[in-house]
């Protein structure tokens, strides 16, 4: 199987990794399981880094989902600092836990000798956007749960105020926009020089899906700076959007390393 392939360093790291992230679900004081976090994102990074650099560098559908929850906690260990009632979700630790498990398991296709060396910073403005953009679908879900008991009339007090959220939602939208911009333009103009004549851009299942999570977040954007959009719409909206770019690329990939083997 592919978990047999792994390096014993590789092997090493992701189970570290994951088990740290376990360890952050279960019920402790609020600075015990930060630290515990900030242990398992430092193996994390640990791991990520040793996957793309070190001697079988592999990239897929896993390994995306993984970095991009590696950078949601490093976005959340700075929203901590600033906003030091914000709770940690126990779904946070538990996702990340899975996406490593799911990335030792589909380590995806090995990386061979790069066509150009601006390739690297087109793909981290990619998993950035990916990084801020699942950073904003956690904001909404966060809102939409202090927004229920709100209206239920709970005692439980909301980890930030509702407009707090709303304001970090966007903001995290904004520059997660300005990023998949950036990606997209750098493929339609740069494709051959970033991938190769052989890799030229072309309009597959990838760069479907992916224009069109860019028009759903523009259409999102201009409702919002134009006609104030906010509440379930903007939330609903993000979720298309975010679920197409999700297909994209994770998506494409998951079908052939997954489905067509």
């Amino acid at each position: 199987m592919i978990l047999a392939s792994a390096s014993p360093m590789t092997l090493t790291l992701a189970l570290g990794t994951s088990a740290a992230y376990a360890a952050c679900a279960y019920p402790a004081t609020r600075t015990t399981r930060l630290n515990i976090l900030g242990l398992a994102w430092g193996l994390h990074g640990l791991l990520l880094t040793w996957s793309l650099w070190g001697d079988a560098r592999h990239f897929g559908f896993a390994p995306a989902l993984s970095m991009t929850m590696w950078l949601a906690g490093l976005v959340y260990a700075f929203e901590t600092y600033f906003y030091p009632k914000l709770h940690l979700p126990a779904l946070l630790p538990i996702t990340g836990s899975g996406v490593v498990l799911l990335a030792l398991w589909y380590p995806g296709a090995a990386l061979g000798v790069t066509a150009s060396a601006w390739l690297p910073l087109h793909g981290a403005f990619g998993m950035a956007s990916y990084g801020l953009f699942a950073v904003a679908v956690i904001h909404a879900g966060w809102m939409t749960r202090s927004d229920m008991r709100i209206r239920q009339a709970t005692n439980a007090p909301p980890d930030l105020p509702l407009l707090t959220l709303e304001r970090l939602i966007f903001r995290f939208v904004g520059v997660g926009f300005v990023l998949l911009s950036a990606t997209l333009l750098a493929g339609f103009f740069f494709g051959s020089v970033l991938y190769g004549s052989r890799h030229a851009l072309k309009f597959d299942h990838k760069t479907t899906f992916s224009v069109l999570s860019w028009l759903t977040f523009a259409v999102l954007m201009v409702g919002r700076i134009r006609f104030g959009w906010r509440g379930k719409r903007a939330i609903g909206m993000l979720y298309m959007g975010s679920g197409l770019l999700l297909l994209a690329y994770v998506g494409s990939h998951f079908f052939h390393e997954v489905m067509l083997g």
